[in-house]
This record gives structure tokens, C-alpha cells and sequence, in this order.
């Protein structure tokens, strides 16, 4: 079958190792989406002809190859024909797009964890509304789905998500004078600055486990969080009876993201098989040192737009890190500062638009 798919966020580290797994499988591309890399977006264009493309940055419509429409915003993509819209556009920025794609009907795989952060009951309401449904592209979900395939959900007592522990697990001990340099440099995983300082942080964690929670539809007392530096577990299952269920392989996001294409088939990959890691060990994360992962089940708890501050303060206080107007430690000192202040709103759409516009206000200001 040649599958069509649309990339949203085609540009960034997820949108390329997508286009890695189409040209293994031969899969149509329908539509593109990117934000300001417009000369990598357009070599893209010219090899895979999509039906339609979208940049934030602009785009001269004559560079675009015959058949190629140019649209008029990203939502206008992620609707457009196809059989897989993948979901890659870092931050609350790609929720819109996400959400037009489940009013279109499709099946999203789903590797922008703020949407379903933010407003994962609102999209569950839409897509049974409208046929669509979700598959999860982050390692930690996609080892958390496979797992569970084949077994009655009331049978999971725990999820378990791995965690690498970030490039600052074992030092240095004062966090407040490293640099983005230093926090960008992951010791396991190629990812993009957001996601990168988020794993630094463990906020990346937290985030994750408020996805878990919206995914599975588990309650946050079930979702468990170890830090394991080899990442080749990439997360277990532990059921009513004690046994536990684990997905391993190589930390190559193109396994997951073809995972989610091909689902249920497992077509084979060029990769090559790597030898078994000889030790795999598992630890409690360190609260105190990274306060990010308590942040994320405190919003969880409090539920409303709880998790939607959250997760805009946190977009605001990276980047600040990332132009070095903060300090690192400052990242998690904001996100709790404007939970503190949080209003007391339950989620709606038009509650979850106002708490995330006061909360990058908010965020600056401070800032």
C-alpha cells in the first residue's frame, strides 16, 4: 500500500528521521509543514512533491515544483488528504494543527506531547466526535502501547517511563552556572533544543508523564518515573499480577516513528541490529535536584489549565535559558512561581487559549 502521510514540523529532528522511514517505505507525502529552515524544506518539497505545503517563514509559491500548492496556515495541511498526519511541531504552536487533523478524521501519530498536555480530554471529545484517533511517536509511549497491546487496560497496575537522567544526572553539582551548550549535549538521544533542555531539566519527563495520563487514560498514582542511563529500555508495563512487560531496542526515534506508520505491521528496517547492552540499571530520580518532574504531577493534580501553565511557562523559561537571559535553575523557579498564581479554570477551549496567553505574559514579565 503507499501510504500517504503529512510531516508537520518536517524540518526538525522528528519531521526528518519521518522522511528517513517514507523513503524506506516508499510512502506518498501529501503534505509538508515547517517553520523558518525554508531552504531544507524546499530540497524537501522538490524530492517528495507534496500536494501541499506550509511554512511560518515565507515562501516564494515560484519555487514550488508543479502540483505543489502553497497554504494558507498549517491547520490547512494537517486537514488535507492523507492516511497519517504526523505531528512533530514542537510546543502548544503545533495543537492547532493537531487539532484540525482530528476534525478532518485522521489518525495522528503524535509526537508533540503539548497538545495532548494541554488538551488531551478536549481532543479525545473531538476525535470521537470526528473518527480519529492517536498513536503515540515518543519513544516512552510507543514502548508504553506496545506493551499493552494485546491486554486489557484494567489489567496495567503501573506505567513505568524510562529516563535517561539528562546530561546533568551525575554532575556537576551547582546546575545554576552550566550553560545551553553544556544542557543541549544529551548523552543518549539526538533531539531538537526544546526537547533537549527539557530532558536536561527532566520537565521533559514530567510532560510525558501528563501524556501517559491522557493517552492511557491511567490516574497519575500509576505512572511511575526511573531513570535508566542506557535508554534501551524504553518503557515497561507492570500489570495486576506482578509481571512486567518492557520494549527495548536502540535509541533510534526512526524505529518508533515507523512503529507508528506501519502499525500493526513491523516491516523490516536498513538499520542494523545492535549487540545487547550487558548492564541495565534503574534508579529513582533525584526531586530535589530537578524539581521539574514534581512540578508536572502537581499541575496534574490540580487539573483545570493547571497543566496548560505549566507547560507555557516552561516554553517561555527555556527559551529564555536557550538566549541566556536566565540562569538554568530559573527554568523550573518560573514554572513554580506561575503555578502558584495560576487561575482556577476548568479546561475549556476558550480557558486554555486565555491561561496560555496570561501565562507567557506572565512568564516575561518575570523574566
Amino acid at each position: 500500500m503507499n501510504k500517504k502521510i503529512i510531516v508537520l514540523g518536517s524540518t526538525g529532528s522528528i519531521g526528518t528521521q519521518t522522511l528517513d522511514v517514507a523513503r524506506w517505505r516508499g510512502y506518498r507525502v501529501t503534505g509538508l509543514v515547517a517553520g523558518r529552515n525554508i531552504e531544507l524544506l524546499l530540497r524537501q518539497v522538490h524530492e517528495f512533491k507534496p500536494e501541499v505545503v506550509f511554512a511560518t517563514s515565507a515562501i516564494d509559491a515560484a519555487n514550488l515544483p508543479s502540483g505543489t500548492r502553497l497554504a494558507a496556515s498549517a491547520a490547512e495541511v494537517a486537514a488535507a488528504d492523507a492516511d497519517v498526519v504526523v505531528a512533530a511541531i514542537p510546543g502548544l504552536a503545533g495543537l492547532e494543527p493537531v487539532r484540525a487533523a482530528v476534525r478532518a478524521g485522521h489518525l495522528v501519530a503524535l509526537a508533540n506531547k503539548e497538545s495532548m498536555v494541554a488538551a488531551g480530554d478536549l481532543l479525545w471529545q473531538e476525535a470521537s466526535e470526528y473518527g480519529a484517533d492517536f498513536i503515540p511517536v515518543d519513544s516512552e509511549h510507543s514502548a508504553i502501547f506496545q506493551c499493552l497491546v494485546g491486554e486489557p487496560r484494567e489489567n496495567a497496575a503501573e506505567l513505568l517511563l524510562t529516563a535517561s537522567g539528562g546530561p546533568f544526572r551525575e554532575g556537576p553539582e551547582d546546575l545554576s552556572r552550566v550553560t545551553p551548550e553544556q544542557a543541549l549535549a544529551h548523552p543518549r538521544w539526538n533531539m531538537g533544543p526544546k526537547v533537549s533542555i527539557d530532558s536536561a531539566t527532566l520537565m521533559n519527563k514530567g510532560l510525558e508523564v501528563l501524556e501517559a495520563r491522557a493517552l492511557f487514560g491511567v490516574g497519575l498514582e500509576q505512572i511511575k518515573v526511573v531513570i535508566h542511563p542506557q535508554s534501551y529500555v524504553h518503557s515497561m508495563v507492570r500489570f495486576k499480577d506482578g509481571q512486567i512487560k518492557a520494549q527495548l531496542g536502540p535509541t533510534d526515534m526512526r524505529l518508533a516513528i515507523q512503529y507508528a506508520l506501519s502499525y500493526p505491521a513491523r516491516p523490516p528496517t536498513p538499520l542494523a541490529n545492535e549487540p545487547l547492552p550487558t548492564v541495565l540499571n534503574f534508579a529513582e530520580p533525584d526531586s530535589e535536584r530537578f524539581p521539574a518532574l514534581s512540578l508536572a504531577y502537581e499541575a496534574g493534580r490540580v487539573g483545570g489549565v493547571a497543566p496548560v501553565v505549566l507547560n507555557a511557562a516552561n516554553e517561555v523559561a527555556v527559551n529564555a535559558f536557550l538566549n541566556r537571559q536566565i540562569p538554568f535553575t530559573a527554568i523550573t523557579k518560573i514554572v513554580a512561581k506561575l503555578l502558584e498564581e495560576a487561575p482556577a479554570l476548568e479546561l475549556t477551549w476558550e480557558n486554555l487559549y486565555a491561561a496560555d496567553t496570561w501565562t507567557r505574559a506572565r512568564a516575561e514579565e518575570l523574566i
